[in-house]
């Protein structure tokens, strides 16, 4: 099929490319000129494994074009993926102002038949919003139009407007494309489910997992999967604040509770708080939404409410440790983005824990494999006490602690014995229980954990 993608973030690049990869011709669009140029050279502006290559080998086979030409690409298109960003508004809405702005070109400069899929993740009811957007620019197209010929064309003209929420996980997000869990199709025409079934029918050869709702339900869906999961996390980070009060020991717990089939051990991980572009946002969008329809949310503004005190928990148990004033101390940390295999830092624990110790005079040396050109070009940009190293044990000569908060795999197998030699002192809080508490004690650490009495 030919389709465009507009918008070449991390969702309309991957999709875009997993579309190429199966034959399709794609076009992706963004209005940023140097996005488009390096794209186009080759350059990746996300770090995703895999996408590079993947990027590189369809450009060269031609079934990859990127482009800032949106009236081109709509125009060639028999489907056309919406995929620019819904960013939080002041009040915790999605602000819909790019998507409604393609609908609006869509409506400018299609002359064809087409598919318009909402691939961005929006409120529920923003399909119809889309729909009418387009119906009221074709309109004003036919009212003023003078060739009739023309005129003709575009009152003759079919489209749906279809929901088709991602469920991409950063650091994993080709596999998820390529080999998804589930297709969420929200559609009110069996064109459009046809046409979508055949275009997703590459990526589900060992069994179908296309899944046909109404549009509301697939836009709902999105915003579900994401708070059940943000839920969990919180739940269980609310559960390790609890254990550490009372001496029991949260690895042992999530070990008992996990292996329960009703539960399961995804995300029940205690840690240092969720992160990233979709669960904060998501969780926070489903709020407002549901305020705004007089319900009040009360596990959701639970979930919210649990994750911002849990990015604190850390710097809490190391200001309880050195002291309230920290000038003249300094903490090698490992790890600054939200997740391991991502450069993305957007609500990052990092730069929660790295604030509020800095704010105290602290002196931070900070060391992530991915994610440190983020954090000095825009999350920790301008805070002076922090450095970076180029590599894990180049953060560590002189610290007072060492803080680990994202864990990446270079961090679980580390030589224990170097850490001690170039640490001040054997100091360590981990963020993520990565390591069993009497085996790091027996090393002679002073190891601190999330969910284990100190």
């Amino acid at each position: 099929m030919r389709i465009a993608v507009i918008g070449s973030g991390y969702v309309g690049l991957v999709s875009g490319t997993c579309f190429a990869q199966m034959g399709n011709k794609v076009t992706c669009v963004d209005v940023d000129e140097q996005k488009i140029t390096s794209l186009k050279q080759g350059i990746i502006p996300i770090y995703e494994p895999g996408l590079e290559q993947m990027v590189v080998d369809n450009q060269k086979k031609g079934s990859l074009l990127f482009s800032t030409d949106i009236e081109q690409a709509i125009l060639n298109a028999q489907v056309v993926f919406v995929a620019v960003g819904t960013p939080m508004s002041d009040d915790g809405s999605a602000d819909l102002q790019y998507v409604l702005a393609v609908a609006k070109s869509i409506g400018q400069y299609m002359l064809g038949d087409m598919i318009i899929v909402d691939k961005s993740t929006v409120p529920v009811g923003t399909a119809d919003k889309v729909k009418i957007t387009i119906q009221a620019e074709l309109d004003k197209r036919i009212k003023h139009t003078v060739d009739e010929k023309l005129k003709a064309t575009l009152q003759q003209l079919n489209f749906d407007v279809v929901s088709n929420p991602e469920f991409l996980k950063e650091g994993a997000a080709l596999d998820d494309f390529m080999k998804p869990d589930r297709v969420i199709i929200g559609a009110e025409s069996e064109r459009a489910v046809q046409v979508m079934r055949n275009l997703y029918a590459p990526f589900m050869k060992s069994h179908d997992r296309f899944i046909k709702m109404d549009l509301r339900s697939a836009e709902m869906t999105k915003y579900a999967a994401n708070a059940m999961l943000a839920t969990k996390i919180s739940f269980m980070n609310e559960i390790s604040n609890i254990c550490e009060r009372v001496g029991a020991d949260v690895n042992k717990v999530r070990d008992g509770i996990g292996s329960d089939t009703r539960i399961g051990y995804s995300f029940i991980y205690p840690g240092c708080g969720y992160g990233g572009s979709c669960f904060p946002k998501d969780v926070q969008a489903l709020v407002k939404t549901a305020k705004d329809f007089d319900y009040v949310p009360r596990i959701l503004d639970a979930v919210e409410a649990v994750n911002y005190a849990q990015k604190s928990v850390i710097a809490n148990k190391i200001i309880k440790r050195f002291g309230e004033n920290l000038d003249g101390k300094t903490f090698a940390v490992w790890g600054l983005a939200f997740k391991p295999e991502t450069d993305d830092m957007r609500e990052a624990s990092s730069t929660t824990i790295i604030n509020e110790l800095t704010s105290k005079g602290a002196k931070i040396v900070a060391y992530d494999p991915k994610a440190q050109h983020e954090a000095k070009t825009f999350y920790l940009k301008g805070n002076k006490n922090v450095t970076y190293a180029a590599a894990k044990y180049a953060a560590l000569p002189q610290a007072d602690a060492l803080i680990l908060i994202t864990e990446w795999q270079e961090f679980r197998s580390p030589d224990f014995d170097e850490i001690k030699k170039l640490l001040k002192a054997p100091v360590f809080f981990d963020g993520r229980n990565q390591f069993e508490k009497q085996r790091m004690q027996d090393m002679g650490f002073e190891y601190f954990q999330i969910g284990v009495k100190d």
